[in-house]
Order: C-alpha cells, then sequence, then structure tokens
C-alpha cells in the first residue's frame, strides 16, 4: 500500500532514524545493520517509549524504529503522539510479537512498517526506504496472516489484556506486571480477571498454551 507522499528524506538524500529499544545490544546490532547502508543514517537511540516520543518530536527523524515492548508503558499509543509532534516522522513498530492483532493495531495508529525481529537484518533496511517514501511495509509471512485470518485480536482479546497475557505467561507477578505496564496492580488483576474469562482458563499453564499458540511468547 503506498501513498503520493515524497518526505522521509533530507536534501542530501539521507533518511535520518531514531532507534528505540530497551536492550542496548539490541540497539546496537539493529545500528550496524543500517548504518552499513550509506543514506541512513541514526540521529538518537531511546530505551523507553517516552523518551522515543520526546525524542522523535524534539529531533523530528525521517523514520522511528519503535520496539513493541518497553519498560514504561506500552509503545503503540505513543505513535500518534509522535505524528502529533511530527508529522513528518513515519513509525516502524520492530517486535517479537508476528500475531496478527498487534499488526492491525499498529497500522491503525498510524505505523507505516511492522517488523519481526528476527528477520530484521534481511527486513529493516526495506522497511526504513518504505517508510521514508510513505509507504507501508509488513513482514511477509505475517501480511499473508493478515490477509486470511479474520480480523480482530485473538479470543477478543484487548491490546492492553495482550500484553498482560503475554506478561502472565512469562512469568511476571501482577506488581512485576502493574510497574512494567505503569498501571496499578488493581488495574493488572482486572485485566488479569478479563483474560480468563474470555478464554475460558481456569490456570495459568492455560494461559501459557494460549499464549504459546499465538505466538505471544516463545517456546
Amino acid at each position: 500500500m503506498t501513498d503520493a507522499s515524497s518526505h522521509g528524506t533530507s536534501d542530501a538524500g539521507t533518511i535520518t532514524i531514531l532507534l528505540a529499544d530497551d536492550h542496548e545490544i539490541v540497539r546496537d546490532g539493529l545500528r550496524r545493520i543500517v548504518e552499513a547502508e550509506g543514506d541512513i543514517e541514526v540521529l538518537a537511540e531511546a530505551g523507553d517509549a517516552e523518551t522515543a516520543t520526546r525524542r522523535s518530536i524534539g529531533l523530528k527523524p525521517n523514520v522511528l524504529i519503535l520496539d513493541l515492548n518497553m519498560p514504561g508503558g506500552p509503545s503503540l499509543p505513543k505513535i500518534p503522539k509522535v505524528h502529533q509532534g511530527s508529522p513528518e516522522t513515519a513509525v516502524v513498530v520492530l517486535t517479537m510479537q508476528d500475531d496478527p492483532a498487534f499488526a492491525r493495531e499498529a497500522f491503525r495508529l498510524g505505523a507505516k512498517g511492522f517488523v519481526v525481529k528476527h528477520a530484521a537484518g534481511t527486513e529493516l533496511v526495506d522497511a526504513i526506504r518504505a517508510a521514508a517514501r510513505g509507504e507501508t511495509f509488513v513482514n511477509p509471512q505475517l501480511g499473508a496472516r493478515l490477509a486470511v485470518e479474520p480480523e480482530g485480536p485473538p479470543a477478543g482479546l484487548t491490546p492492553r489484556e495482550l500484553e498482560v497475557l503475554r506478561l502472565v505467561a512469562g512469568g511476571y507477578t501482577n506488581p512485576e506486571i502493574a510497574e512494567r505496564l505503569v498501571i496499578s496492580i488493581r488495574t493488572v488483576e482486572t485485566h488479569r480477571a478479563a483474560i480468563y474469562r474470555k478464554l475460558g482458563a481456569t490456570s495459568r499453564a492455560e494461559l501459557v498454551s494460549f499464549a504459546r499458540e499465538h505466538r505471544l511468547i516463545e517456546d
């Protein structure tokens, strides 16, 4: 999907980007990948979504590479805030999650790209270039699933419930989830109750099984 847009590159033809991931070693790897290209420049980095938003608005890079899951709250709701403060910045979501629900939500909020981390070495540069041209990029395998799977999150879970489910299945406690998502413990408990109800689950083991089936966590 392409729109008629010419923004995304500087006068010299350089694509400027901001890298946002909470793991420094991942950012280092991504920086090496993109800086191997002669026309892509990393302006800055960020380790959480709030910093990524603030620096994107301040620096106005052509493309923001935004990790889906970082400390300090969910990343996806930051996309409209970035666009509000820096309309020329295209957002490419980078994530371990290849569930169509996350991709649909990212694109609904205005993302231009959705790249799965295990394919970043081969796809990230293509996604950056597409986003800089105003085009949309999605991991090909995930794109095929988007085309054939029913629209909507699995079991009707909201994006926040999917985040909580992923963390519960990953072994995080309620206080740890509350701290990571910057919500109250009571809110976490409410989300957990809704997840159990929607899935018809009676144990954490069932949640883990569901999360693995839908690739919310790794085996």
